[in-house]
């Protein structure tokens, strides 16, 4: 059956096309996302939801949404989505970083001309008739300072920009680099710093709870007298009250922005104000990047639910459709480890601790992560996936550590898993051969050579004879088919394990057979989803 994807937000026609010439199911239903109710009450028959920012997306909302695989935001802002509750549906939430990114850093410039030329209350007096020369008197930007407060991917732009208009930029951004920097011929500065120095402030950072208020009102009376500050990110990013009254004593001569607090901002302490331009949330409104993000989210959305990959998502890593392809073997494999390990624990795992050689180190090792993690939660969540494990092993106090390693052994590549409870350690270990099909290598350190199959039984005993025939005459007594069974030992008389590959479930009373020869030291069987 084809994926089905609702358009509740107003896309374009062309991004509609885009999920119909891919074989998707869709539905446009472009003012249903301001009806909630209506929303809750359809989202259940949807593998897919495109959004702007009409739509929101509460947990109420998931919680009907049974169905739901990924949410794309034709857009960079998801703070009309409740990420925490999409992941810990199994969600993925996708964005558009990039379709606005030019369109946002042009607004961020003509604010600022707007500002420092104080166009709009000019435009507004020659409008009314007056011919007020002396009243506008303006400030170049060329010379001046600029302090950039997120030197990201606008933020970038921006600076770009800024330089070519002869302007010294500064730029604060705990993720910049020293060397970024210098290719970007901006210097990297501490926030105090900037403030003290700029002549003009622009944000580009997104909202979070780092950055929210960073131009709180202490901030603001750091900055030098004369400053005019420019918003084009988020609303909250800026105490809108202090800006008001800084503004009103002379401390900050202009302010520009494009983002509020409270949205739709109908009523705001920087209305009114003179030599403040306010405009409704204009970023991204030009026609190229409406029509950009629309296009991209529709061949993001397409990509995963057609090919599984994934692309600019904000709570699952990416994947690539080549990594899909190429990685899809091993993804299953990390998954049959985890599943493993998940079923034979039954005590509270402390950490999980997973080891990639050769081949397997070279892929995309978070999402190698995810399906591991995905497969120990399943025991005790049944419905958790890639997208809600880390959350769900995150809750639960687990620590997650990584290791990468060279080629080590026979095999071209593979990954070992670990976890650590109170009690013990349990490891095992599995590779992919070149059919494709994943195979376990070794469990306990024992080294086997097994096929995964949807029904297995595990057994450990001591080496001694007689376990192979108890084992194949208690199965055939009983009508259990056995299509592959492994043997490993640690050691001659040592002990030893069996891994049987069988053709339905074992039933319990052959389980209490096998338990009652007291040959064996553990008996468990297993269920692996190999489809």
């Amino acid at each position: 059956m084809a994926p089905k994807v609702l358009v509740s937000d107003k896309l374009s026609e062309t991004a509609v096309q885009i999920f119909r010439d891919r074989g998707i199911d869709v539905d446009f239903l472009p003012d249903v996302g301001k009806d909630k109710d209506k929303l809750a009450e359809i989202i259940g028959n949807y593998d897919g939801l495109a959004i702007r920012s009409a739509t929101k997306v509460t947990p109420t909302i998931l919680k009907h949404a049974d169905r739901l695989k990924v949410i794309g935001r034709a857009g960079i802002g998801t703070d009309n989505v409740d990420k925490d509750a999409a992941s810990k549906k199994g969600v993925i939430v996708m964005n558009t970083p990039f379709g606005n990114m030019i369109t946002t850093a042009e607004h961020a410039i003509a604010m600022m001309f707007a500002v420092a030329r104080q166009i709009p209350e000019a435009s507004a007096s020659t409008h009314a008739g007056k011919w007020e020369k002396s009243r506008f008197m303006g400030v170049e930007l060329t010379g001046k300072t600029l302090g950039v407060i997120g030197a990201g991917n606008i933020g970038g732009i921006v600076c770009e920009r800024a330089r070519a208009l002869k302007m010294k930029v500064l730029a604060y951004d705990p993720f910049l680099s020293d060397e970024k920097a210098a290719r970007m011929g901006v210097e990297k500065v501490e926030l105090d710093d900037l403030l003290s120095r700029a002549d003009f402030i622009t944000l580009h950072v997104p909202l979070t709870d780092q950055t929210r208020n960073i131009l709180s009102r202490e901030a603001l009376e750091k900055t030098r007298k004369g400053v005019r500050i420019v918003n084009c990110a988020r609303g909250g990013l800026v105490d809108e009250e202090a800006l008001a009254d800084l503004l009103k004593s002379g401390h900050v001569a202009g302010a520009a922005f494009d983002v509020f607090s409270v949205e739709p901002a109908t009523d705001n302490p920087l209305f009114d104000l003179p030599n403040v331009v306010c405009t409704p949330h204009l970023g991204a409104a030009t026609t190229e990047a409406q029509e950009n993000v629309a296009l991209q989210v529709a061949e993001q959305m397409s990509d995963y639910l057609l090919t599984g990959a994934v692309t600019n998502a904000l709570n699952m890593p990416s994947v690539t459709a080549e990594e899909a392809r190429v990685m899809g073997p091993w993804v299953k494999l990390a998954g049959h480890l985890g599943s493993f390990i998940g079923q034979m624990t039954d005590e509270p795992i402390k950490a999980i601790n997973i080891l990639y050689d050769g081949a397997a180190a070279e892929m995309n090792l978070d999402a190698l992560n995810c399906s591991v993690v995905a497969g120990i939660m399943k025991k005790s969540n049944p419905d958790v996936n890639l997208v809600s494990a880390p959350v769900v092993a995150k809750e639960r106090g687990i620590q997650i550590s990584t290791t990468s390693q060279d080629k080590s052994g026979a095999f071209e590549g593979y990954i070992k898993v670990t976890v650590v409870t109170e009690v013990r350690e349990r490891s095992i270990a599995g590779t992919v051969f070149t059919d494709g099909k994943p195979r376990f290598i070794q469990i306990k350190g024992i080294n086997i050579d097994a096929e995964v199959g949807a029904n297995m039984l595990y057994t450990t005993n001591e080496d001694v004879p007689g376990i192979i025939g108890t084992l194949g005459q208690t199965m055939g007594e009983n009508g259990v088919n056995i299509a592959n069974f492994t043997l490993g030992r640690a050691k001659a008389g040592g002990e030893a394990i069996a891994l049987l590959y069988v053709d339905e479930p074992v039933p319990a009373p052959v389980i209490e057979k096998l338990c009652g020869t007291g040959m064996f030291r553990q008996i468990k069987p297993l269920a692996f989803d190999v489809a």
